[in-house]
């Protein structure tokens, strides 16, 4: 269907849902739910914003009216992405923010104007509302009467429409007509539909090893707490819960768990950030499920920890969509409750070129070729038509410690190479080492090879071998470039060691976190070296050095600590 009709039918849905009899109130308020960033409430209510990657400062305008917005920052501001930011700061100024706001855009834009009448938003837009209900009507029966009347609208647009989404935004969109539903005069009647579909859409899109399609940890836990948003509100509503949507969620925990390092943060792959949503947190400690954690690999990760330390490394095939990342392979690492390695993470917050940037493999930790992502961008910038196949991944444990050992083969028509990564964690998790191997292994590898070899005229192919740093941790190169110390900010130090014909650099890098208004600067270890036969080979060791106690104590924390389920 053209881009065209979709937006028609979706003008129809919005006139015929004002043509319905509007809720006069709500029946009950709903709880509060869905905090989110303080730290950028602070930014909004000071009339700071980021327009793609670059800081403005227009105090008293609303996120839809900044110039120089791009498609995707408008779609946040109709989809009220700020009005979680402003309610986790939740003092004066933000609470009159938010509300001034919420009623400037549905004195604008309530009767269908603007671009923000599209299903994926409604559904982001109705969802914030409910969990924010209380705070918004909290100046008064008039401000509750307008907020009913627009969330009863867009409910009624929603019913319309939701079949028009696919993916999660159908489960956001399901959950809030029913959360809606629950709580608005007159609207109960649309409940039990929303309910008995959310159970059909959870069993189709949580697969039975608890995974989503996109492989992204992050909408994998944002999926989680809308569906136990959901599940909360029925029950205590005395509704039945559909037992699909309950064993979708019960599928989803155990891998959720396994998604998470020792800190309690999420790993950062194909799209999704490190930050655990306060909801998320919520949900998952109250969640009746058995603390089982997922057998072999978790939505395509495999899991090594021991003592302090936790890794996670990408060990499936990229997914399909636009924010899928050229990451197989590469892995992060955390000690205690300090990230360690890390991935440069999405760069979606700060633009187009930020975005593709980040989905690059050199913004990963693991081995690349250089001027060759392992998976490439078609022509359109946005899907990966060439995806790394991976074509082995294994864990086996032993005396020396928990083995992975990894092969994919993204550059196998490009160069004729594949890339062999074999990780061990010791059993006290004082130690990380690893062994790299880009070699041809078939007669037509070795033959695609040569070709490469002699088209480069004797100079061999480039390879970079990177760990980036997380922002917090300090690096410093030893004497004649041999190694690097590492301090983290726990005190802890580590020693990063390497074997091989290779050349050691620190050189910057980049942290992309969207809890922070620009790109952080950091660090990153690079191993340089050059393929000029048909294999090459590096060994490296992440160790912590031996005046490094077995326990420490770790009170200072910048950010608020996550909270173990």
């Amino acid at each position: 269907m053209s881009e065209g009709r979709v937006a028609l039918l979706d003008r129809l849905a919005v006139w015929r849902a004002r043509l319905s009899r509007p809720a006069r109130r709500f029946t009950l308020l709903p709880e509060p739910g869905c905090l989110g960033l303080p730290e950028r409430g602070r930014w909004l209510v000071a009339g700071t914003h980021l327009v793609e990657g670059r800081l403005v400062q227009a105090p008293g305008t609303a996120p839809w009216d900044l110039p120089g917005a791009g498609a995707a920052q408008l779609a946040d501001a109709h989809g009220f992405g700020w009005l979680d930011d402003l309610a986790g700061l939740g003092d004066r100024p933000a609470r009159g923010l938010a509300r001034d706001w919420t009623f400037r855009w549905i004195a604008r834009f309530g009767r269908g104007r603007g671009p923000g009448w599209t299903p994926a938003l409604a559904a982001h837009r109705l969802g914030r509302w409910m969990s924010h209900a209380a705070l918004l009507a909290e100046a008064g029966e008039r401000d509750q009467a307008t907020l009913a009347r627009a969330a009863s609208q867009t409910l009624r647009f929603l019913e319309r429409r939701w079949t028009s989404v696919c993916g999660p935004a159908r489960i956001e969109a399901l959950s809030a007509i029913l959360r809606a539903g629950l709580v608005l005069e007159g609207m109960e009647r649309h409940v039990t539909a929303a309910a008995v579909a959310l159970g059909r859409e959870a069993e189709a899109q949580v697969d039975a090893h608890g995974a989503v399609a996109s492989r992204s940890p992050e909408e994998l836990a944002e999926l989680f707490a809308i569906l136990a948003e959901a599940e909360a509100a029925l029950v205590a509503a005395g509704r039945p819960v559909a037992e699909a949507h309950r064993a979708a969620i019960h599928r989803i925990v155990p891998v959720l768990r396994a998604l998470r390092h020792s800190d309690g943060g999420l790993a950062r792959f194909h799209g999704g950030g490190r930050t655990v949503a306060e909801r998320v947190e919520r949900a998952l400690a109250t969640a009746a499920v058995p603390a089982v954690p997922a057998e072999g690999a978790a939505m395509g990760f495999l899991r090594l920890s021991a003592g302090r330390t936790s890794v996670l490394v990408d060990a499936a095939d990229p997914p399909a969509g636009p924010h899928a990342h050229a990451s197989t392979l590469a892995f992060e690492m955390s000690s205690g409750r300090r990230p360690v390695v890390v991935s440069c993470g999405s760069g979606r917050a700060w633009g187009t070129e930020w975005h593709r940037a980040g989905r690059a493999t050199p913004s990963h930790s693991t081995l690349a070729i250089e001027g060759f992502s392992s998976s490439r961008l078609g022509r359109s910038g946005e899907e990966m038509t060439e995806r790394a196949r991976v074509l082995s991944a294994h864990r086996q444990r032993g005396a020396a410690g928990t083995q992975l050992s990894l092969v994919h083969a993204g550059w196998a028509e490009t160069h004729g190479l594949t890339h062999r990564r074999e990780l061990l964690l010791a059993p006290d998790g004082r130690s990380l080492s690893g062994s790299e191997t880009l070699a041809a292994l078939t007669p037509a590898e070795k033959k695609r090879l040569d070709a490469v070899l002699k088209s480069a005229r004797g100079q061999g192919i480039c390879l970079a071998l990177r760990f980036h740093l997380h922002a917090d941790v300090r690096a410093s190169l030893e004497p004649a470039g041999l190694g690097v110390g590492l301090t983290l900010a726990s005190g802890e130090r580590w020693t990063f060691r390497f074997e091989g014909a290779a050349r050691l650099t620190l050189d910057p890098s980049v942290y992309l976190d969207r809890a922070h208004m620009l790109p952080r600067a950091t660090k990153q270890i690079v191993l340089h070296a050059v393929l000029v036969g048909h294999e090459a080979r590096i060994g490296w060791t992440l160790a912590k050095t031996e005046d490094t106690p077995l326990a420490i104590r770790d009170l200072d924390r910048d950010d608020p600590p996550a909270t173990r389920p």
